[in-house]
């Protein structure tokens, strides 16, 4: 098979809605969140701010989701189960 369906190319599409998703990453970085202060509710920083990223990697796979998604423009298929039969042609 030569990789199309449908005359649409397959394979890695880039998107640059894509990039949002290394905002979650920034969280990686560990000097940036390894303080005891400010605290919020009696939580050191440190942990606070893990939960604020979960929220935020949370909201960025949503909204690239959302963006990325293709929109459907054909509506279901009208036709009858018998028309659908790939079986013995009349």
């Amino acid at each position: 098979m030569s990789g199309k369906a449908a005359g649409r190319a397959r394979g890695l599409v880039f998107n640059p809605w894509n990039l949002f998703l290394l905002i979650p990453l920034l969280m990686l970085i560990t000097p940036w969140f390894n303080f005891d202060k400010p605290r919020l509710f009696g939580l050191p920083f440190f942990y606070w701010y893990q939960f604020a990223f979960v929220l935020v990697g949370v909201a960025s796979v949503a909204v690239v989701y959302v963006m990325t998604s293709e929109k459907r423009v054909t509506g279901p298929d009208r036709l009858s189960v018998d028309d659908l039969d790939e079986g013995e042609k009349k």
